[in-house]
């Protein structure tokens, strides 16, 4: 079912899509229905794309990879990661500098790729990313070297993160606190904050005013799809429900049961 929640206006076709993972493209490691028929619909009419997650674990190998184990064709090169979103702004903030990483090889490769170098004497920055294994003498150093004046960046917001076990801590826990010991606020690169939708734009050559944001959350995807100017399309596939819409004082372009119902939209020219 296609929901308008914006008025009709005259609107260029859409030239680039992005969209979230988790819960728009997969839920409990299994494809969504419609999820790859949308990917197929993609590549036959040559629209660029990439599939966003505010995940730092994983490199973009491994994600592609897992997402094929859950039935889905994703080449890497179209995953687009908070990892990624980060080595992209440091790059750009202050080229082939210096790091102090907590994280995974997803943040780390994508730190080295950018030609950062990652060192725990004097680094300009902290980067605090998703790990399952928080050592709390990283942690001890991480806000020593922020005390004394290292910035402070973090890939992502997300206080929880699901598992088979249940909720588990996640970036935004462990940033907040970083914060109460040294009284420093991180920097969260990742979704809601609308510079990880525009590197992810700068990265396949797309523009905002003709890419559209597909995403279930109405918090981090369908806000940062808007602060970046881009037109949204939230699914009901996920986690917010259609009651929660009015919540938010925001609105998707439209609101949709799943990621199936896209495809009319691309094979229209929308």
């Amino acid at each position: 079912m296609d929901t308008s929640t914006a008025p009709l206006t005259e609107l260029p076709p859409v030239g680039a899509w992005l969209s979230d993972m988790d819960g728009v493209l997969v839920r409990e490691h299994r494809a969504l229905p419609g999820a790859q028929e949308f990917l197929d619909a993609l590549k036959e009419r040559d629209l660029p794309f990439l599939v966003l997650t505010n995940n730092s674990i994983f490199t973009n190998r491994d994600l592609s990879a897992r997402l094929e184990r859950s039935g889905l064709e994703i080449p890497e090169d179209r995953i687009w990661t908070s990892a990624n979103a980060t080595a992209a702004f440091l790059s750009q903030q202050s080229p082939r500098s210096s790091a102090f990483v907590i994280g995974e090889a997803g943040l780390t490769t994508a730190l080295h790729n950018a030609g950062y170098i990652m060192t725990d004497q004097d680094p300009e920055y902290v980067v605090l990313g998703e790990t399952r294994n928080y050592s709390f003498n990283a942690l001890t150093h991480a806000i020593r070297l922020i005390e004394k004046g290292a910035k402070f960046i973090a890939t992502n917001p997300d206080v929880t993160g699901p598992s088979d076990e249940g909720t588990l801590p996640a970036t935004g826990s462990v940033a907040a606190m970083i914060k109460a010991a040294t009284g420093r606020s991180p920097y969260f690169v990742g979704k809601p904050n609308p510079v990880m939708i525009r590197a992810g734009l700068n990265a396949i050559g797309a523009h905002s005013t003709t890419a559209a944001m597909v995403g279930d959350r109405m918090d981090t995807d369908v806000r940062a799809g808007v602060e970046a100017g881009l037109r949204t399309y939230l699914v009901l596939s996920g986690s917010t429900s259609r009651e929660q819409v009015s919540l938010f004082p925001f609105r998707p372009f439209a609101i949709h049961d799943g990621i199936g119902d896209l495809i009319a939209h691309i094979e229209a020219g929308d």
